[in-house]
């Protein structure tokens, strides 16, 4: 008597180690995941999976976008975690973002000009990513405002985009307000939040 082979589901999912080294990866790519893909960000054709955030981080996340959902005007929604098309093999899902609204429900993707403000709060594992990388690209990417939030105490940096071109002629951000206490704009409406607020 023979014994049949038993079988074994497949692992979870992961990229594919071979489109991986091409960096071939596309946006349509990532909207065909399956339904137990890790939380993951496209980075020029390559699929980075994202670490998970901790509690402090998810604290001031929820702060935040409670504060800016309390406060913003009627034409911005908040949204966190949803991804951006940055182009057409780089797609980012920053922490906290602000959207005009409209925008059918079934959204899964925003385009750059959909976007307003992308925060991003910078943990131990993603400091160069958010402190360089995601500013470079969502400056390139034409989203008019930025904000990183460091922890350990909580200090807000407010980011706008310049007219002034970087030295490779990319398009950057300047700094307009920081604080640990309470930072005041006019852009991308009239803002003033107490840092307190958003502290958990």
């Amino acid at each position: 008597m023979s014994a049949e082979p038993i079988a074994t589901p497949p692992g979870p999912w992961c990229p594919d180690p071979m489109r991986q080294q091409r960096a071939d990866y596309t946006l349509e790519d990532l909207l065909s995941l399956p339904d137990d893909a890790p939380r993951v960000e496209l980075v020029d054709g390559v699929i980075q999976v994202t670490p998970s955030p901790t509690l402090g981080h998810q604290d001031i996340s929820l702060l935040l976008a409670r504060w800016l959902l309390q406060h913003a005007p009627a034409d911005l929604r908040v949204a966190q975690a949803v991804g951006v098309e940055l182009s057409s093999n780089t797609s980012r899902q920053p922490d906290v973002l602000l959207r005009r609204s409209g925008l059918p429900a079934e959204t899964s993707t925003l385009k750059p000009a959909d976007v307003v403000l992308a925060v991003e709060i910078v943990s131990p594992g993603t400091r160069r990513t958010d402190r360089f990388a995601k500013p470079g690209e969502y400056a390139a990417a034409g989203i008019p405002h930025y904000w990183r939030i460091e922890q350990n105490p909580v200090h807000l940096y407010a980011y706008r985009l310049s007219g002034q071109l970087n030295l490779s002629r990319e398009r950057q951000y300047e700094l307009v307000a920081d604080s640990a206490e309470l930072v005041e704009l006019t852009e991308p409406f009239d803002i003033k939040l107490p840092i307190a607020e958003i502290t958990p």
